[in-house]
């Protein structure tokens, strides 16, 4: 009798529907199919395969959830979200984790690759026009506190958290286009002047990026990735870069040698000069500004630029009027 009674399509309805509507989209575009096949965890199949497991954790992230208890409570309860993304039931909250939790380093590994693949298939930042512009690339670290049993927790720089644990996220964007290439996690100690190298290769293998490719990327980085060191590794591999300084103490004296001064127009108290000592120190030639602010107590606070960027490349990447590059104050 149960076998000829029609199905009710009462769980069709779901509150989220906006949500269902891109579920339906990811489903038509197979974007979790790269996980499907390149992702394997060891584990047994009793109602759901690891795999499902995997996308109905996605699902709940994407439907808010802060933390993988909520899956019960955000996707579980809705059969209409489920069935939306594909799915006509949903793995609890507990076995979820236990997938989870059975993940090894190959695995993470067979990720990132999964991951390359769904970025090369749907980003327009794989499809840069090399040859029109200089595909931007930015990099930095993201502190994230968290609790002392969480992996790679460990005790490290947190803005305003002190004497905090935590991890540090790593991120390499496509800024022309919005898109995060690479992310990868690092333990609460690590900063970017360790982490730049690996982000940077794994953007390479992400973009596929070639000798010829490499010498039309630029990248921009902040202070912890502009040793002399690191700005080498990444000129010798053919990039352009757009960088701060990591000494505070070259810096002041490179400022020292600037010989003029140029008002910043949209900053009040904020000045920029060329430097004018050679740059014996690094593989190709680059050109550095120094800038300086003033403080609260009144003293001015210097910082260098690196650049490779010629006049040209610096005003297209500004957006300024071609004819500015006659202009030395415009260029600086």
């Amino acid at each position: 009798m149960s076998n000829s009674t029609t199905p009710s399509l009462s769980y069709r309805f779901s509150p989220r529907a906006a949500l269902a509507a891109l579920g339906i989209r990811l489903r038509a575009l197979n974007l979790f199919g790269p996980v499907q096949h390149q992702v394997h965890i060891a584990q047994k199949t009793v109602t759901h395969t690891p795999v499902q497991k995997l996308y109905d954790a996605f699902v709940a992230l994407l439907a808010g959830a802060h933390g993988f208890v909520e899956i019960n409570k955000r996707l579980r309860s809705d059969p209409g979200l489920q069935a939306a993304f594909g799915r006509q039931a949903c793995a609890e909250q507990s076995v979820v984790q236990e997938t989870l939790d059975a993940c090894t380093k190959t695995n993470v590994e067979q990720m990132h690759d999964a991951m390359d693949t769904i970025y090369r298939r749907q980003s327009p930042g794989y499809r840069h026009a090399y040859s029109q512009t200089l595909q931007l690339l930015d990099v930095d670290m993201t502190g994230m506190p968290c609790g002392k049993k969480a992996a790679f927790a460990t005790k490290g720089y947190f803005a305003n958290h002190r004497n905090r644990r935590g991890r540090q996220v790593g991120r390499v964007l496509a800024t022309h286009y919005g898109d995060i290439v690479v992310e990868r996690l690092f333990g609460g100690t690590t900063q970017l002047t360790t982490a730049l190298q690996p982000l940077v290769q794994a953007a390479e293998q992400t973009l596929a990026l070639e000798a010829a490719q490499r010498q039309r990327t630029l990248w921009r980085i902040d202070a912890g990735g502009g040793s002399v060191a690191e700005v080498n590794w990444l000129l010798s591999r053919g990039y352009h870069v757009h960088c701060k300084d990591y000494s505070g103490t070259r810096a002041q004296t490179l400022a020292a040698s600037v010989t003029q001064w140029v008002d910043d127009p949209r900053i009040p108290e904020r000045q920029a000069g060329w430097v004018t000592v050679a740059p014996t120190a690094y593989s190709r030639p680059v050109r550095r500004v120094a800038v300086r602010c003033r403080k609260k107590n009144g003293h001015w606070g210097v910082g260098v630029l690196i650049s490779t960027l010629s006049p040209h490349e610096v005003i297209a990447l500004a957006h300024q009027p071609v004819d500015r590059v006659a202009d030395p104050c415009a260029v600086l």
